[in-house]
Formats: structure tokens, C-alpha cells, sequence
């Protein structure tokens, strides 16, 4: 190391320590009562920030003023998330372009314009020309992640009137139906761009096929032959439906809407909602949860005993297993506490699918862990019983994910291509009906200090 780097290195070892003691701030000192921290009222419930038509959760109900739980229910533009996939998979067809049209759109389309919407994202879902060669495979990123937010402000450079269009709601709306369709290739191409300089694996970019859903182009796009069952292409594009909205207040839709509310371009908007979504209390969890439970698996070694299990539980909670950060990935949400719908669709759907694939032993260990885990948190407290604290849709999504063959590195890049339907629907509602720029308070704790001269100074 050079003397140069030497000195930088020990100048910010130096300063980081007490940077850190400023930075950290004891909460429950009463001068901070009032805060709201990460937006949330004492009682766990979320500030009002806005209205929205586009989706809402419910996982608790106020009676005499007292925060009740309930089971969870999801709701997109006012209808019940189980009542759209007791629609399509009972009609035996896939379910996230008709989603996608009632997010963005407002409603439901009838079988005409459902068609016309799906022959449109076919035709938005090429890249611009050379864009690929351009953006993606010169610079590629070994977090997927990372790329498509890249990919997304890119999107900008070719766009042909990227801000006089900006107050034109047709050219905005346009351009969210064109993101919607572009992400999945993007995505797909990140992949490719990322196994072959860092994995050192051959250079492969598949063409969109005309006539396939999106989930069905995601697993064409993804794998090496292209091939996929038709049982696979249902349950991504169930897994798609189930996390393209979960209201305002998620933190990436509110990431979108905060940027939104300055009057910025949409590319740059959506590109915050990704860089949001992939951090590990979002839609990172996913891969986090595989990464705990490979830890899990191989450090109990009686899957079917709960006494162990719990044991190890336990450890997990005192930092002394697994990942060692003390939390147990795939419980707990901000809404729910009893259930999260979209976990309860998918772990039904996902026990059929691993007894198939012979992985039910697996999937009977996260039953095991999602049923102790409250009692592990209570303990973890120092109270008896059960937190009230449920599974979450990231439980078993990355699971699925795994038994569908996706890599891990696609678990979170893929919960954007859904989400992308939601964040397209929010911008569109904050740029048109929103009207102030977002802005909270926080409340200055500095105390006040007198100016030295720097020939003074220590």
C-alpha cells in the first residue's frame, strides 16, 4: 500500500469512530417522543402521507380506538388480490398482464382490450437499438440490482422527448407501459452480462417470443435452452401477481412518490424504487432468507425435531448463528401480524410444487420455523407466549423461486420486473394527483456550538 493510501486509510479509521457516536442516537430519551420514527405512529400504524385508488392492505381494524389484528387481505384498485387469482387460475390462463392493466389502468379489462394490451407490451419489450451493447454488457454489475436501476436512467439517453413530454399524461403513460414490458429483458440481459464476465461463463442474450406471457419470456430469456413447463410459467407468473402492488406506504412505491413529488422525470423515479427494493428489510429479504435457511439446514440436524429447531432459533436471535445480525428473515410485516395473504396463496401452492420436485422435507422445515419463530421473538423479550408477528410473502417466494431453478441472484431482480406494475401505477398518480412535494421533518438534536478559528482548533 502507498503512503497516500496509508494516510487516507488511517484519516478515516480515525474519524469513523466518532462519527459513529454522533450518529447514533439513544431513542428512548423523552426529548424524542415525538418522533415518528421510520414514519410510523406509536402504535405501529404508518403516517398518513396521501391518498391512493391503487392498492391497500389491511392487517389490523381500530375498534374503540384500541389497534385490532385480522387476518391480512390485499387489495388492488379495491378487489380482494384472492378473488383476481381465484379468477385467472380458474380459468386456466395467466393473471399478471390483466393485473398489470388494473394497476395502471384502473380496471379490469374486458377480453378485447386485454388483447390489445398484451400485443403492446410484445412490441414495448425490445430495447432500443444497441442498447445493450451500449449499456449492459460494457459495464456490467455483479448485483443484478444495481443494473437495472443503471439500465432504467439509461432508458432517458433514448428517450426522444424525455422532459417536454414530462406534464403530457398519454407520453407518461406510454412510457410507464414501455417499462413495464422492457424490465424482464433487461433483467434477463444483466444476467447474462453478469455470468459471463463474473462467473466466467459463455455469452448467451435470447430474443422476447411473440405470443408469451411475461412470466413465459422471463424463464425463455433466463435459461440457458429456453425450455420451462407450463406448470413452472403459472406459478412465476402467480408469484408476479402476488407482489406487483402492496400500497403507497412500501417503501420503494413511497421511494417512487417522494422523487415523483419534485417534478422529476419518471426514469429517475423508478430507478429509486429499484435501488429501494433491494435492500435486505425489502425486497432483498427473499434472498436473505435463503441464505439464513442454508445455515438452518445445515446446523440442525433433526429438521423434524422442534426443540431443536427452536434452540437454534434462539441462537439466531442472540447473533450467534446463522447470519449473525439477529434477525429471523421472512417474519414479521409492517401491516400484518396474523397473516400475509400473499404468503398464504403461495405456501399452498408451493407445498404442491415440492412434493413434486421432492423437496417437501424443506419446505416442512420453514413450516417448522414459521411456527416457532413467534415463540423464539417472545422469548428474545423476555415474555412468555407468542409475538404477534407472522410469515411473510418473502418466506416462501424465494423458495419457490428455487424450486422453479431461478438463481438467487434473480430472487430480487425479479420482484422488481413485478413490482414495476405498481411503481408505474403510483408514479403516474403522484405526478397527476398529487401536487406537494413530499417533505417530513426531523427534528435537530445538535447542540449548539460556537465557531473556532481554525488556528485554534485541536
Amino acid at each position: 500500500m502507498s503512503a497516500e493510501l496509508t494516510l487516507y486509510s488511517e484519516f478515516i479509521s480515525k474519524h469513523a469512530d466518532a462519527l459513529l457516536g454522533q450518529i447514533k442516537v439513544d431513542k428512548k430519551q423523552p426529548a424524542l417522543h415525538d418522533v415518528k420514527w421510520g414514519l410510523r405512529n406509536a402504535d405501529g400504524t404508518g403516517v398518513m402521507a396521501g391518498v391512493t385508488r391503487i392498492g391497500s392492505t389491511q392487517g389490523y381494524y381500530m375498534r374503540d380506538g384500541v389497534k385490532t389484528a385480522m387476518d391480512g387481505e390485499l387489495y388492488y384498485r379495491g378487489i380482494n388480490v384472492e378473488s383476481i387469482v381465484d379468477g385467472f387460475l380458474g380459468e386456466n390462463r395467466p393473471g399478471f398482464e390483466e393485473t398489470a392493466y388494473l394497476l395502471i389502468l384502473g380496471k379490469l379489462p374486458n377480453k378485447a382490450e386485454l388483447e390489445t394490451f398484451r400485443l403492446m407490451l410484445e412490441d414495448y419489450r425490445e430495447l432500443p437499438k444497441g442498447f445493450t451493447e451500449n449499456m449492459i454488457l460494457p459495464a456490467p454489475s455483479v448485483n443484478i440490482m444495481n443494473k437495472i436501476s443503471r439500465s432504467i436512467l439509461a432508458l432517458y439517453s433514448y428517450d426522444e422527448s424525455p422532459e417536454t413530454d414530462e406534464r403530457n399524461f398519454e407520453s407518461e403513460l406510454a412510457k410507464a407501459l414501455k417499462l413495464l414490458a422492457c424490465c424482464p429483458i433487461i433483467v434477463a440481459h444483466a444476467y447474462a452480462a453478469k455470468r459471463h464476465y463474473f462467473d466466467g461463463e459463455g455469452l448467451y442474450l435470447h430474443m422476447s417470443q411473440q405470443g408469451y406471457s411475461m412470466a413465459e419470456n422471463f424463464l425463455h430469456s433466463v435459461r440457458r435452452d429456453n425450455s420451462f413447463t407450463e406448470e413452472e410459467a403459472k406459478l412465476l407468473d402467480l408469484c408476479m401477481v402476488l407482489q406487483a402492488e402492496h400500497g403507497a406506504g412500501n417503501n420503494s412505491a413511497f421511494a417512487c412518490r417522494v422523487l415523483t413529488s419534485t417534478g422529476t422525470d419518471i426514469y429517475s423515479a423508478i430507478s429509486s424504487a429499484v435501488g429501494s427494493l433491494k435492500g435486505p428489510l425489502h425486497g432483498g429479504a427473499n434472498e436473505k432468507i435463503m441464505e439464513m435457511f442454508s445455515y438452518v439446514k445445515n446446523e440442525v440436524s433433526n429438521w423434524k425435531d422442534e426443540n431443536e429447531v427452536s434452540a437454534y432459533l434462539d441462537k439466531i436471535l442472540r447473533k450467534e448463528a446463522a447470519l449473525g445480525d439477529g434477525l429471523i428473515y421472512g417474519m414479521g410485516h409492517a401491516v400484518y401480524t396474523i397473516s400475509d395473504p400473499r404468503a398464504v396463496i403461495l405456501k399452498r401452492l408451493a407445498r404442491t410444487l415440492a412434493d413434486k420436485k421432492d423437496m417437501l422435507d424443506e419446505f416442512e422445515l420453514m413450516e417448522t420455523v414459521e411456527k416457532l419463530a413467534p415463540y423464539a421473538l417472545a422469548r428474545a423479550k423476555g415474555k412468555k407466549g407468542k409475538a404477534e408477528i407472522c410469515a411473510n410473502v418473502d418466506m416462501y417466494s424465494g423458495f419457490v423461486y428455487k424450486m422453479l431453478g431461478i438463481p438467487q441472484e434473480l430472487f430480487t431482480p425479479l420482484f422488481a420486473v413485478a413490482r414495476m406494475a405498481g411503481w408505474c401505477a403510483h408514479r403516474l398518480e403522484e405526478a397527476w394527483g398529487g401536487g406537494k412535494i413530499i417533505r417530513p421533518a426531523y427534528k435537530a438534536i445538535a447542540l449548539d456550538e460556537d465557531y473556532i478559528p481554525l488556528s485554534e482548533r485541536q
